[in-house]
């Protein structure tokens, strides 16, 4: 197809098939998750799960690559599905309007990644657990919030990270639950910017610049078999 001519003159055939035929499973589709969602679609993928409970606001807008001025109050989950079928018809998209919980028991179809994209602890630790119980590979997002730099954003795993509260936060609970799994993280060496207590801030080229690198390991962790 020539959507895809670009990405077949930089891959074999064999590495573009498989990574169409992956199964992604991506919680959070907001401003780090919406780009990731984004890219894997752009790439030929045609299998992809989304899970995000909340609605689109205008203070989505200065970074959510999803959110626009006619979609402000609507579900994320069917407004990414939407786009998605204008950018990649044959992806099939499935949403779930849900919020991840510890006892989070999984989806109905088969995944070969997860991507987790979400700001809540307890989730991000509830989907690890899933991720070893079933053998599915899983890559986590950690803090880009309060920050300006994506040049100082890394892949490094969990136990790795430096200025980043978030994914302290996130060993801490792993640690609780007797996990030491070396997880995948996205994480930023950038001292968080804090000039309001409490509060988080934000701008677009961070958490989009994450989402991208989120894709980028998903894709690359498939062509490097086939190099």
């Amino acid at each position: 197809m020539e959507q895809y001519s670009r990405i077949e003159k930089i891959i074999n055939k064999d590495a573009f098939l498989s990574i169409k035929r992956l199964s992604i499973l991506i919680v959070g589709i907001g401003g780090v998750g919406g780009c990731a969602l984004e890219m894997l679609a752009r790439s030929g993928i045609e299998k992809i799960n989304i899970i995000d409970f909340d609605r689109f606001e205008e203070s989505n807008l200065n970074r959510q690559i999803l959110s626009l001025k006619n979609n402000i109050g609507e579900e994320k989950v069917k407004v990414a599905k939407k786009r998605i079928s204008m950018i990649n018809p044959l992806c099939n998209v499935k949403i779930y309007n849900e919020k991840i919980n510890e006892g989070f028991n999984g989806i109905e179809d088969e995944i070969d990644y997860i991507i987790d994209a979400c700001d809540d602890v307890k989730a991000k630790v509830a989907l690890v657990k899933y991720a070893l119980k079933n053998n599915i590979k899983i890559i986590s997002s950690c803090g880009t919030g309060n920050r300006l730099h994506p040049e100082k954003l890394i892949v490094t795993n969990i136990w790795k990270t430096n200025n980043d509260p978030l994914a302290k936060k996130f060993r801490h609970e792993l640690k609780k639950e007797g996990i030491y799994y070396k997880l995948p993280v996205i994480s930023s060496e950038e001292k968080p910017i804090t000039k309001t207590r409490g509060y988080v801030g934000s701008i677009s080229t961070v958490p989009n610049a994450a989402g991208i690198l989120l894709a980028s390991y998903v894709l690359n962790d498939v062509i490097k078999n086939y190099l």
